[in-house]
């Protein structure tokens, strides 16, 4: 049987996952194949440590240009992740003629463009399914299933360290730093968790996924990112009262000649799919004109549900060079020549409903002041709703507005916040009711 040779560079834990897949079910993969995946190498700077599980000799090296300078070396799968050296590895292993697999949507979102025109120049695969949603084949899905399809609209989870916190504030109301510091004990949440909780690895993947929906370049740049770190157990509550759960969501919309592709704390009806999307699990819906609504759930990371995704890179591109048809399948969706720039539209354009809670002292005449200010920019108010008094003489006020465009809703807030009667920081939250 014919033999493809592969190196892995990075043995981090989906590395290990990926090479424990490639020699653990060789033989099932060769009968799906019909051609051997052969693990030539494996380059780590660490090769002491005890991965749980045995290479054969010569096969873990500390050498990465021992890899992407290997004449019989087919296809290489970076798992080191970050934005440097595996960008320098990926480039030269491209222009080696090797084609790449990686899991690295860091990278693609912020130099994606320069990295598939390498590849298109020197006629090579380069694959990032595991980039996006773990396990969940969207890339996948898009490219190809459906190929046929308008897609007017992305809305996803795309972290599981945020769903697993706003779970946990959810269901048993402890406040953030509480939920945090639990997932980071179950090794949801990195030690330093800023890319997770204020959004950016959701807007990373994000931005792939709009460049592929939409035949566009990718573009990290305009993307609006917020975090979760101001939702309170007050506000899930509020929303529970009102028939929404508070999700972090990655929001895509085809406009033509515009998108919306923004990431942000959100409110959606409890009867939404996605509202049933609870722990560090992932899911994306995707709304397309022939198929209507489809949606992907499962493991959004992990060693395992990665591993698998990045394995199926490596059998299309494997099944790729036994039929002599390299990039049968445009890297990006779309031929080259039909990749498109088309504008992300600001945040300040979009219009939507909102929550808004602000923390009003109990003084006759301030919420007349405060719906003044809002009537005079145009926001007309669904419902508002008021608790009790705190210890501190203030009463939270909740309002719902009707469609509002966000300009305005964010000027009447910067007003609101100088009335004297407002001594914190109003919280809003988006609503989406039609995702």
């Amino acid at each position: 049987m014919e033999q493809i040779n592969i190196g892995i560079l990075g043995c981090g834990v989906v590395g290990t996952g990926v090479a424990k897949l490639l020699m653990e079910k060789q033989t099932m993969l060769e009968s799906r194949i019909g051609v051997t995946l052969n693990l030539k190498y494996v380059a780590d700077l660490d090769t002491k440590t005890d991965r749980g599980i045995t290479f054969p000799q010569g096969v873990l090296i500390s050498d990465a240009s021992k890899v992407i300078d290997d004449p019989d070396i087919d296809i290489i799968v970076e798992l080191i992740g970050g934005k440097t050296v595996a960008k320098e590895f990926i480039l030269r292993a491209l222009a080696n003629g090797k084609h790449v697999v990686t899991a690295n949507k860091a990278l693609i979102a912020s130099y994606g463009n320069l990295i598939v025109s390498t590849a298109v120049k020197n006629g090579v695969d380069f694959a990032f399914e595991a980039s996006v949603g773990g396990c969940m084949p969207v890339i996948k899905s898009i490219r190809e299933s459906l190929v046929a399809n308008r897609i007017d609209s992305i809305t996803a989870i795309l972290n599981g360290t945020c769903n697993y916190i706003l779970t946990k504030i959810s269901q048993e109301g402890c406040p953030f730093d509480v939920a945090l510091k639990e997932a980071q004990a179950r090794g949801y949440a990195e030690a330093d968790p800023f890319l997770d909780i204020e959004g950016h690895d959701s807007a990373h993947k994000l931005a792939i996924l709009t460049a592929l929906a939409y035949g566009m370049e990718i573009n990290l740049e305009d993307i609006h990112v917020e975090g979760i770190s101001k939702i309170t157990p007050m506000d899930i509550e509020f929303a529970r009262e009102f028939g929404y759960t508070i999700k972090l969501l990655a929001i895509s919309k085809n406009n033509t000649e515009s998108v919306e592709a923004r990431v942000h704390p959100a409110m959606i009806p409890t009867a939404h799919p996605l509202a049933h999307v609870n722990g560090s699990m992932n899911a994306i819906t995707i709304d397309a004109d022939a198929t209507g609504q489809t949606m992907l759930y499962g493991a959004g990371a992990g060693m395992m549900p990665t591993a698998s995704a990045v394995v199926s890179d490596i059998a299309d591109i494997a099944r790729n060079i036994m039929a002599g048809s390299n990039r049968r399948v445009p890297i990006l969706g779309c031929p080259e020549n039909n990749i498109r720039r088309i504008p992300i539209l600001p945040i300040t354009d979009i219009s939507t409903c909102y929550y808004i809670r602000l923390e009003a002292a109990d003084h006759p005449g301030v919420l007349s002041k405060i719906t003044g200010i809002l009537g005079k920019l145009n926001i007309s108010i669904q419902s508002v709703h008021q608790k009790g008094r705190r210890s501190n003489g203030t009463v939270p006020v909740v309002m719902i507005t009707h469609m509002a465009m966000e300009k305005e809703v964010q000027q009447a807030l910067k007003e609101i916040s100088l009335l004297d009667a407002i001594p914190e920081e109003p919280v809003v939250i988006r609503i989406e009711d039609q995702v």
